[in-house]
């Protein structure tokens, strides 16, 4: 294990992790727009909200890993890291001081890496300030904040480019699998639940985004921050998107997420009907059943680590500008452990991964089962992605609405649907599509 560790960090020595010093700042409250001021780079690392999050740049240090261990090498790494680090973190907020962006691949057989990249510059702001954290390997270097000020000023001024729009070169065109192929696995799906194999199947596709000019990141993502504002935007080494579900979020002994199952496509919905969605999702008895599979299969994991939980009895309906969701919040305490610890962001985000909302139920047998039916390696799509601090702090979503860009002019979508014994294959297409809109909006196809 310590060899993995020590390539990944590029040191030739086994076991050794970089000695960081870091230092976290407070900066002046900043205007209305908040972080979307400082997405101008395409290679900048991002987690935002209502204007809100962590915006990174640069990298001091960096953590690769595959397999059904790549949770807790990353975990073992973080650790070292941070036992390593000197940092000064005067505002000691979840997100200040010493921090890592991740992202992590949906399956144990998964070609992608999962990953930890610490940054060399992060911007953060939450509802009570906005802060800077510089962060430096060499033991020689300027730690100021005069030092982070100016080397942020310069990233800034050297902003990425916009791509061109409305040239005609951009299209899509199928991925690993087609429409028909897609429609069969829904079949397929809908045959193994009859069968009793599984109750629910996430079926998932991919389609590839080809652009005539080079894909502007820093633009996309600004698009989708301004029309999704309810979703966390992400940008982490490639993989970008909006996700409207939150995976776990950890402040302290407090986790929280967001649970999404039951999906209505806007665009299809009659006009001057108020009750629509409600009426659609609420008193749906497909939706609902799918919904209250994932509300289960969450609070089921998280039980035994709360000492204390809040799990409405009722979902609501979120909606968002391509489609309305049946969503719960769930809060709870978590337990001390026998050494007074409580488990971190990234414990909990390898003990939920993978939810019954993007996988099935049970989720180890729909695992397997997908493994057989989709004919794709879904890489990053699904998997948990956002950040951890050096206290176990941190906010990890699921990489949904979003995409992996493989070349400068080419980008992979994904999306998946909830198959249940109702399911039918030409509305389960249907909502792929709507599901890949947000990018499609925001890459101008």
């Amino acid at each position: 294990m310590t060899s993995q560790l020590s390539a990944a960090l590029g040191t030739p020595v086994p076991g050794t992790v970089p000695q960081l010093r870091s230092i976290t700042v407070q900066r002046p409250a900043m205007s209305e727009h908040g972080l979307l001021d400082y997405i101008t780079r395409d290679d900048s690392l991002v987690w935002s909200r209502h204007g809100e999050g962590t915006i990174g740049f640069g990298q001091v240090a960096r953590f690769e890993s595959t397999g059904p261990e790549r949770f807790a090498l990353a975990h073992q790494w973080w650790d070292a890291v941070s036992d390593a680090a000197l940092v000064r973190d005067p505002l000691d907020f979840p997100g200040t001081g010493l921090i890592a962006f991740g992202t992590f691949a949906f399956s144990f057989s998964s070609t992608y890496a999962s990953r930890l990249i610490v940054p060399r510059i992060v911007v953060g702001r939450n509802e009570s300030c906005s802060w800077i954290t510089y962060t430096v390997a060499d033991p020689e270097a300027d730690l100021s904040a005069e030092a982070a000020e100016a080397e942020l000023a310069a990233l800034l001024e050297d902003y990425s480019p916009e791509h061109e729009l409305g040239e005609g070169l951009d299209r899509l065109v199928a991925g690993q699998i087609s429409e028909l192929e897609y429609e069969d696995s829904v079949r397929k799906g809908v045959a193994v639940i009859e069968s009793g194999a599984a109750t629910k199947l996430v079926l998932a596709r991919d389609a590839v985004a080809e652009l005539g000019s080079p894909i502007a990141v820093a633009q996309v993502l600004r698009q989708l921050a301004l029309r999704y504002d309810d979703c966390w935007t992400y940008s982490v080494d490639g993989l970008i998107g909006a996700t409207p579900e939150m995976l776990v979020r950890v402040r302290g002994d407090i986790a929280e997420a967001r649970v999404l199952a039951g999906t209505l496509d806007r665009a299809t919905a009659p006009s001057g009907d108020s009750r629509y969605a409600h009426r659609m999702l609420i008193e749906d008895e497909k939706q609902r059943h799918e919904h209250q599979l994932a509300i289960d299969s969450l609070t089921e994991q998280l039980g035994p680590l709360a000492s204390g939980m809040d799990a409405p009895d009722e979902p609501f309906v979120l909606q968002l500008p391509n489609v309305w969701h049946l969503a719960s919040d769930v809060k709870a305490s978590l337990a001390a452990r026998a050494d007074g610890s409580v488990p971190s962001v990234l414990d909990l985000a390898e003990v939920f991964h993978p939810t019954a909302a993007v996988c099935g139920t049970p989720t180890k047998e729909a695992g397997r089962i997908l493994r057989e039916l989709e004919g794709m390696d879904r890489g990053p799509y699904a998997g948990p992605v956002g950040w951890i601090d050096t206290r176990g702090n941190g906010e990890f979503g699921i990489a949904l609405r979003g995409g992996v860009i493989e070349s400068p002019t080419s980008v992979r979508l994904y999306a998946g649907c909830g198959i249940v014994a109702a399911s039918d294959p030409a509305a389960e297409l249907a909502e792929s599509w709507a599901k890949m809109r947000p990018m499609r909006e925001a890459l101008g196809i």
